[in-house]
């Protein structure tokens, strides 16, 4: 026997129930308000029971998946939300001493101090000089200036590491308002030196950070670093949330300039400038108004497995015991087959499926004729046919050299527009290795190129043979002059003509190569 209690103003409905499952009424009495229903339940037979059961474990099992995708994709939606990395600011660094400039003058001085050199090698330099894409601007390292660069000490290396990090990150702090002890993560990138302490701890005991910061010290990674750190910065706030993480890349030229005459780590004095870059990250989404750029997505390419590709960016000593860095010919072919690898990657993550689709059938057409005409000549260009601009507004290259830029610019099918800022950043600053990229971020932003919403291709490459790319997405308009405050009306300029080429065109006259000088 059961007991059920109800109000009279729900008896009706009360006892339509009673009546559709079958129960036996035995009496009813009153109190007050409520009435008092007295009910038999017929019993369950065995079978009933195992009915009842039988449909309830069913319906889980139906229900069981649909559990199993609901768990998963609240899963996913709360890894994406935790996942998210926002620039907050970037500082890029410029000399404020005009004597550490290398016009052509200047450069003359230091390949002139050179004895070893003969009437070859200064010819190559010409040559190389000329066709390099550096300006009258750029800025080298003070012992290099001013005439040690045979004798270069470990107080000149801290000094030029010292200048470049510090100056960046006292413009970042004052420029963010963000205190040096709310850091929770810090990774400095240097290539060519890594002393003990390393360069992290020196900025930790600079600027008193936290004793639980997050410190870690790169070397070795050549002019794809910067790329390198801020992965490494997205990795570390999947696991850590609402953090705050600096980014330092440069890198160490002093120490490293080349004084020997071997041709292929000549090219490395040509090529790079002095030049870094210090940013500021965060995943914390109460900073999102304040963030100017948001990272969508990075793609690392490693091709170190190929011997050649392996080989051809490598730090060596020469026969006479000389330290420099060696640039290849395989260089640019490795660059190709390692920026390929990379797109094959990256091209599904920043396309739309209209562009892959248009793209694979024209491939598909493509080899179907070069089949039918019996070419076995390869493409001479990367990524032919392949429009990135479906997807990308903007592309900051790596300004490694006009070679690098004028490369990746025709692998791209890229126009003059879009090869612009990379252009300007090598002709102005240099190859600053690690740092060069956010040169080329900032003349987009002088230019007040990038608008709410565009996305920015970052495409590196590095010794090893590395190859990492990445895309940013605009959070707001930027217009801010940075470092090319003082310059950037005189850019483009007419003309991008090395003055070395007509002052010092006579060292490739005729008659003078039976002297040797």
């Amino acid at each position: 026997m059961s007991l059920l209690i109800i109000n009279r103003n729900y008896m009706l409905h009360k006892i339509c129930l009673i009546k559709k499952f079958k129960f036996d009424f035995l009496r009813k009495e009153r109190q007050g308000s409520l009435e008092i229903f007295f009910f038999s339940f017929p019993p369950f037979s065995l079978c009933q029971l195992s009915y009842f059961f039988f449909s309830f474990i069913m319906a889980l099992l139906y229900l069981l998946p649909l559990f199993y995708i609901i768990f998963h994709l609240y899963k996913w939606v709360l890894q994406k939300r935790g996942q998210c990395c926002y620039m907050l600011a970037y500082e890029c660094y410029k000399p404020c001493d005009e004597t550490r400039r290398l016009d052509t003058e200047s450069c003359a001085r230091v390949v002139w101090r050179n004895k070893k050199l003969g009437l070859e090698e200064y010819r190559f330099l010409l040559k190389n000089m000329v066709s390099s894409g550096i300006g009258e601007e750029t800025y080298g390292p003070r012992n290099v200036v001013e005439g040690r660069e045979e004798s270069p000490s470990l107080a000149e290396a801290f000094s030029e590491m010292d200048e470049i990090i510090f100056d960046t990150l006292d413009k970042l702090f004052a420029r963010t308002d963000i205190s040096p002890s709310e850091i929770d993560v810090l990774v400095v990138n240097v290539s060519l030196f890594s002393p003990a302490p390393s360069l992290t701890s020196r900025i930790i005991n600079r600027y008193n950070l936290r004793n639980d910061i997050k410190a870690f010290n790169l070397s070795g990674m050549g002019c794809s670093a910067s790329v390198v750190a801020v992965d490494l910065v997205q990795q570390l706030f999947r696991t850590y949330k609402n953090k705050l993480a600096i980014v330092v890349s440069t890198e160490s030229m002093g120490p490293n300039w080349y004084c020997g005459r071997e041709k292929s780590m000549m090219l490395s004095n040509i090529l790079f400038r002095s030049g870094g870059c210090s940013m500021l990250l965060t995943n914390n989404r109460a900073l999102k108004h304040k963030a100017i750029l948001k990272l969508n997505c990075l793609v690392r390419t490693h091709f170190g497995s190929n011997d050649e590709a392996y080989e051809c960016c490598m730090q060596v000593e020469d026969q006479q015991g000389h330290p420099g860095f060696r640039l290849t010919k395989q260089l640019t072919k490795a660059a190709a087959l390692a920026f390929t690898m990379n797109l094959q990657v990256l091209v599904p993550k920043i396309l739309p499926l209209r562009e892959q689709f248009r793209y694979v059938i024209q491939s598909y057409y493509e080899n179907r004729i070069r089949k039918s005409t019996s070419s076995t000549k390869p493409e001479a260009v990367l990524g032919a046919g392949l429009n990135l601009k479906a997807g990308i507004e903007h592309f900051c290259l790596h300004p490694g050299g006009r070679a690098v830029i004028d490369g990746t610019g025709k692998g791209l099918e890229l126009d003059e527009y879009d090869l612009e800022p990379a252009r300007m950043a090598l002709h102005r600053f240099g190859n600053t290795s690690a740092g060069g990229l956010w040169y080329v971020l900032g003349y987009m932003e002088a230019k007040k190129r990038l608008k709410k919403g565009d996305r920015i291709l970052m495409i590196s490459l590095g010794a090893g043979f590395k190859c990492n790319n990445c895309v940013w997405e605009v959070m707001k308009d930027l217009e801010d002059p940075n470092v090319w405050k003082d310059c950037i009306d005189r850019y483009p300029p007419k003309s991008l003509a090395n003055p070395f080429q007509e002052r010092y065109s006579w060292l490739n006259d005729e008659y003078l190569s039976f002297v040797r000088l």
